[in-house]
């Protein structure tokens, strides 16, 4: 069921870096083990229940995101390509449709480039999204860092 990271353009791919005070170990551990993770992911206000999190290529993740004003958003995504502490990719199964390519490179002791690529099999797709992503992304690196102030390696 894995498939390969889509090749995009820079019209078809939305990207959020941040640089992040943290060593890449409890970076990457904070993506990687569900535990944080469920206490960070998503913009402000959203929380999570994870249903399923079984972390290695070709596992799933299912989790359901609470918003704060309205509904809940079922996920369900596949892990397609992990290279532990450099690299976490994945699909999403459920709309809307793309792939998640995140990196982590140590630039310093404690300093963390993350970047975050949101990949879409068209321009128009990406587009549509775009608009309301951008800042959501922001948010969910702010609840991250928030995250990583509370952890230790």
């Amino acid at each position: 069921m894995t498939s390969d990271i889509l090749t995009t353009t820079q019209n078809s791919e939305i990207v959020t870096t941040r640089i992040l005070n943290f060593p890449q170990e409890l970076v990457f551990k904070a993506w990687s083990n569900p535990e944080h993770l469920k206490n960070w992911w998503g913009p402000k206000g959203f929380t999570n229940t994870f249903h399923e999190f079984d972390f290695h290529e070709g596992g799933i993740w299912k989790f359901t995101m609470h918003g704060p004003e309205r509904g809940n958003f079922e996920n369900e995504c596949e892990f397609i390509k992990i290279d532990k502490p450099n690299l976490i990719a994945w699909k999403r199964h459920s709309k809307p449709l793309f792939q998640i390519l995140t990196t982590f490179e140590t630039l310093a002791e404690n300093e963390t480039k993350v970047v975050f690529k949101m990949l879409f099999e068209t321009e128009a797709e990406c587009q549509k999204l775009k608009p309301y992503v951008v800042d959501k992304n922001e948010e969910n690196f702010d609840k991250l860092e928030i995250e990583l102030s509370k952890m230790n390696l």
